[in-house]
């Protein structure tokens, strides 16, 4: 009873023994999931979400590098559903895993998903929280000046 007692009290927020830290940030917007794919696959999506200088081509095993240096592969796409990549700063000692998700709630209503897994600490799970936070709003800023 006392290790189970001892573990829970170490457990931290966020942490998963398979995968490291991880983050997830979601959003239901008022647009279509076409819109939300649209979005999120234009060069301004890319910048806000990847960064700047990335140049994307959603196809598995593609290659990128950002203008920050951080680089990764396209892993799985999805069109209109789902993107997964894989995304290293430079620094980091192994890359991170990417998921954006689309999830189509009906009446024109989307939810959109950012997941993040194998991250270092917790330190960078609170920054990476931050910047999909702030990604979405963006989104949301720009869905309401007409996607």
């Amino acid at each position: 009873m006392g290790s189970v007692i001892a573990a829970m009290e170490t457990k931290v927020t966020g942490q998963t023994q398979s995968a490291g830290f991880q983050i997830g940030v979601r959003r239901t917007l008022p647009i279509t999931r076409e819109q939300a794919w649209a979005y999120v696959t234009s060069a301004d999506g890319i910048r806000q979400w990847l960064g700047e200088g990335a140049e994307l081509h959603f196809e598995p095993k593609y290659r990128y590098r950002t203008g920050s240096g951080a680089e990764g592969e396209v892993r799985v796409v999805k069109p209109q559903q789902q993107l997964r990549l894989t995304w290293q700063k430079p620094g980091w000692a192994k890359p991170s895993t990417i998921q954006i998700r689309l999830i189509e709630n009906g009446s024109g209503k989307t939810t959109v998903s950012f997941h993040q897994e194998n991250l270092a600490d917790a330190t960078a799970r609170e920054a990476m929280k931050q910047h999909w936070e702030e990604v979405l709003q963006h989104m949301l800023n720009h869905t309401n000046n007409g996607v």
